[in-house]
């Protein structure tokens, strides 16, 4: 079948840097990284020092909010651009283990989707995910924190 990894809306993060509001039209909130932060829309990790802004967000192009509840969407503050690369992005080889779970075209958690899974198995899991039609997109998410860390479609 194969997957695709979605980085975050390059629009959507430029509004927030420029100070912008967030899904929920509020500002973001700015804190210093203590280096390593994971950061969705580089699918890399902010350098210590760097300005980050942790906005809630529907950050993946569509209605559908990332950070429903109220979790934190880490973005570098200084400029960069999305991660486009084949494979799996690079913020998920950070943890040794992340939650996956399917959402239907309503956004809704399909049940018995949600699973956490070692970082080795997310493109399997994925696919098995994918095998219920009910499946629109994989959401990955921290399996400690719940922090979005990146979006899978079906390759095709």
């Amino acid at each position: 079948m194969g997957v695709r990894f979605l980085s975050c809306d390059q629009g959507f993060v430029d509004q927030v840097r420029a100070g912008g509001p967030d899904a929920y039209g509020l500002p973001a909130e700015r804190v210093v990284s203590d280096g390593g932060k994971p950061v969705p829309v580089l699918s890399g990790s902010c350098a210590r020092g760097g300005g980050d802004a942790d906005p809630s967000g529907a950050a993946v192009s569509g209605d559908a909010a990332l950070c429903r509840d109220g979790a934190d969407l880490s973005l570098c503050s200084d400029h960069c651009k999305a991660w486009t690369g084949a494979g799996v992005p690079p913020v998920l080889t950070t943890s040794p283990d992340y939650l996956l779970k399917g959402y239907s075209g309503e956004n809704r958690i399909v049940d018995g989707t949600s699973r956490i899974v070692a970082k080795h198995e997310i493109v399997a899991r994925a696919e098995e995910v994918f095998a219920d039609p009910r499946v629109d997109y994989v959401d990955v998410r921290s399996a400690r924190n719940n922090c979005f860390q990146t979006r899978i479609v079906r390759a095709s």
